[in-house]
């Protein structure tokens, strides 16, 4: 539609569409808000069976990547991450909390040979009791492939409070006691694709995390 001095005016119909597309515009991201809102679910995540799970099949892991992954796949708002405290570390501590993941810390001891170790299982299974007794979640997240959660997750079944368990390990090297529960168990190694550090450099080399 042309106006005085040639100018180019919208149409009434121009206009509704305009108005339409942004109106949709507006309820696509509030049924977003409101999805986020709604499912505040929790993921934990075992931080040494996940590195070492995914280093022996040949690749490092974005953390970044993942914690995006985890909270548009599953709704995840808090992603616990479950890890062994070693002072020099202080910056790849930083880097996982700017990716979006809350740190759990356990203090770290060495065995004769020098290496650190740092078990978090009991810290984690804590922490999911605590969160489902308290009802701070509403669906839990497992990521493991270590068969000493096999109690932990079958309380969260009783509880109808899991979704998953994340494997770092492929299928044949996932506890078989995981397994025979039942549950859903994806193996992020058929993720590999979508989570991958493409800089092929995992954030510490020492097996801390």
């Amino acid at each position: 539609m042309q106006g005085h001095g040639g100018h180019t005016l919208w149409s009434n119909k121009d206009s509704k569409s305009q108005i339409c597309t942004a109106l949709d515009n507006r309820l696509y991201i509030l049924q977003t808000e409101n999805m986020v809102k709604k499912d505040n679910n929790f993921a934990y995540i075992d931080a040494a069976n996940l590195h070492k799970g995914v280093n022996e099949l040949g690749w490092g892991l974005d953390y970044r990547r993942f914690r995006i992954w985890l909270r548009e796949k599953y709704s995840i708002k808090t992603a616990y991450l479950f890890i062994g405290l070693i002072p020099k570390y202080k910056d790849l501590y930083k880097y996982l909390q700017e990716c979006g993941y809350t740190l759990i810390f356990k203090e770290v001891v060495y065995d004769g040979k020098g290496s650190p170790k740092g078990n978090c299982d009991a810290d984690l299974v804590l922490q999911v009791t605590r969160d489902v007794y308290e009802n701070n979640c509403k669906k839990v997240i497992i990521v493991t492939s270590d068969g000493d959660y096999a109690g932990l997750v079958k309380f969260l079944q009783e509880k109808t409070k899991i979704i998953s368990i994340l494997s770092p390990n492929i299928e044949s090297k996932c506890s078989i006691l995981l397994k025979r529960l039942g549950i859903s168990i994806v193996y992020l190694n058929d993720k590999k694709s979508l989570l991958l550090d493409k800089k092929e450099k995992a954030p510490n080399k020492d097996k801390t995390l």
